[in-house]
């Protein structure tokens, strides 16, 4: 088991932000990656319909051999992660929990933003994680439909970005919130727009950061870290469009993407 590779899956290319950070912290893991490019995005789907996306591509990862799966989707980590638990008795991570965790031990104020997809809002997974780890805590939460086309046009510094994200963030700015959580894995290649706009005294919590080190804890309380020489490159499988994923995603990496591979989800 410590030997197979950790599965990640997203509806496209926003989960590379978690495999880039899987990647920097745990170097001799093989990973394998699947972007669900034929039916992006999940943000708008029926619970129903993400549920089903999800048990799809987890099947698909499974059969590639993996001792853990994770789910570096907002939208589809609200509805499908303890389903995919039990269905594959393999340990199961989404990005949810370990951003809301942080975000628990970053604020001063007790007063939380959270930004998302408006599956992602609309689900209120943030704020139910939230008020699990305390219940006195104040959630202002807001959907940012714009920020996923502009992280992959490459518009994530653009002064278009820099207006959508004063639009979005004031209602939450105006409530005084004192940290920020981006619920979209697409939200960490704005960050410094976003930073710039928040100001100084607003904490951003990166949920794919935050993610590979609860992947990280968990491999390690379970004996499954592979040991030895550093990973080969990561496989990449996409259902719909390969030459767009690897444009798109080359920019996401900072690096040139190819061979990816393009499987039917049957």
């Amino acid at each position: 088991m410590p030997d197979r590779a950790i599965g990640i899956f997203d509806s496209g290319v926003g989960g590379l932000t978690v495999l880039r950070e899987l990647r920097r912290q745990m170097p001799h893991e093989e990973l394998v990656y699947l972007g669900d490019t034929a039916r992006v995005p999940y943000g708008t789907k029926s619970p129903q319909t993400v549920g089903r996306y999800a048990r799809e591509a987890a099947r698909f990862l499974v059969g590639q051999r993996v001792k853990l799966l994770v789910v570096a989707c907002n939208t589809a980590s609200a509805v499908a992660v303890d389903d995919l638990a039990a269905i594959h008795r393999l340990p199961v991570v989404g990005v949810i929990q370990p951003g809301a965790r942080r975000a628990l031990e970053v604020t001063r104020s007790g007063r939380i933003g959270v930004i998302g997809t408006e599956g992602t809002i609309r689900s209120r997974a943030y704020e139910r994680a939230l008020h699990r780890g305390n219940p006195d805590i104040e959630v202002c939460a807001a959907p940012c439909p714009l920020f996923v086309p502009l992280a992959e046009e490459g518009w994530a510094e653009h002064p278009i970005a820099r207006l959508a994200a004063a639009e979005y963030l004031e209602p939450l700015l105006r409530q005084g919130i004192d940290t920020l959580v981006l619920g979209c894995t697409h939200y960490p290649l704005l960050k410094r727009t976003l930073q710039e706009v928040a100001g100084p005294t607003v904490a951003l919590i990166d949920s794919a950061e935050e993610t590979a080190k609860t992947v990280a804890i968990l491999l390690a309380a379970q004996g499954l870290e592979r040991r030895g020489l550093p990973s080969g490159p990561p496989r990449y499988f996409v259902t719909d469009v390969a030459e767009r994923f690897e444009r798109v995603g080359g920019a996401f990496l900072g690096a040139p993407l190819a061979d990816v591979t393009t499987v039917t989800l049957d």
